[in-house]
């Protein structure tokens, strides 16, 4: 089974985030997903600079794949997506992530193989074949999805699947900015500040427990998503995806790599990352249930 570390979803300043990828050349991750999937407002790396750290990490013997902005909202976005499937197209070992329809199609009349994003919702086995009758290699079902509609998908020949594994599960996007509504902005006045929030802005209810965080136009789960105290019941799945936070994510692609090779117990890989998370820890949407739900094992062994 193979680690993918999935696209950034935050805004970090610049040089930190260059500073992650450049430590990431190093890290047990088979496959790095890099581009803005947020935010099209987010310009602390441009275009080019994805397309100079996807050459590095290809130099360094990784799997890149440019991920595309899951929602576009202007002639502008619509252009710079647009120019990555043309890079990726026209750069030998690069691949492309389809995280809206729209890039899909244009993978499709380009010919270009692609990995089917979370955000284009494949619930159903009609879904997969069309996007394996497009051109897709490898598919990562909806962050919701769980152990059930895994079990129960038959997946086409030649596609692999990819599941969500770790991180803060992306629940949703808006046009609206919700942090910039946090601090009385406007969302074109934002004064970019999501970069004061590098593991998003935690929503709590009135009893202080966590309920939501806060990440742009992306509405993000209050707790942590991890399946590592449950990867023995994983089945049928090629990839795993570690989604990025701002601290110890060398120490999470450590435990994951341990827990695949056998060389850690499920439990008590589970309770290690627990010391290590931004927010406690859910397992709810893999079992079935309510999203914020599960993680008693982890619990119990912490």
């Amino acid at each position: 089974m193979k680690l993918s570390l999935g696209p950034l979803l935050y805004y970090w300043p610049r040089e930190d985030t260059l500073a992650f990828y450049a430590a990431a050349a190093d890290w047990p991750v088979d496959i790095v997903y890099l581009g803005e999937t947020v935010c099209s407002r987010r310009h602390e790396l441009r275009l080019s600079d994805w397309f100079e750290l996807a050459a590095r990490l290809r130099d360094a013997g990784k799997a890149v794949v440019l991920s595309t902005l899951p929602l576009i909202e202007s002639e502008s976005d619509l252009k710079a997506m647009r120019r990555l499937v043309a890079h990726v197209g026209e750069t030998p070992g690069l691949a492309l992530e389809a995280n809206d329809w729209g890039a899909v199609r244009l993978a499709a009349r380009a010919g270009l193989p692609f990995v089917a994003g979370p955000t284009l919702n494949v619930y159903n086995p009609d879904t997969l074949r069309l996007l394996a009758e497009l051109g897709a290699s490898r598919w990562v079902p909806p962050v919701e999805a769980g152990r059930a509609l895994l079990a129960a998908m038959p997946v086409p020949p030649g596609v692999e699947t990819e599941l969500f594994a770790y991180g803060r599960l992306p629940l949703a996007y808006s046009a609206r900015c919700f942090t910039a509504r946090h601090y009385n902005l406007q969302k074109d006045d934002c004064q970019f500040r999501c970069l004061d929030h590098p593991d998003g802005l935690r929503l709590a209810t009135q009893e202080g427990e966590d309920f939501l965080t806060l990440n742009g136009i992306q509405t993000q789960s209050g707790r942590v998503y991890s399946l590592a105290h449950r990867l023995h019941e994983v089945s049928g799945v090629q990839v795993l995806r570690l989604s990025p936070q701002w601290r110890h994510m060398a120490r999470v692609v450590e435990v994951f790599r341990a827990l695949i090779a056998g060389d850690l117990a499920p439990a008590e890989g589970g309770a290690r990352l627990k010391r290590i998370m931004p927010g406690e820890v859910c397992d709810g949407y893999w079992l079935g249930g309510a999203g914020a739900g599960g993680g008693e094992e982890v619990r119990d062994e912490a």
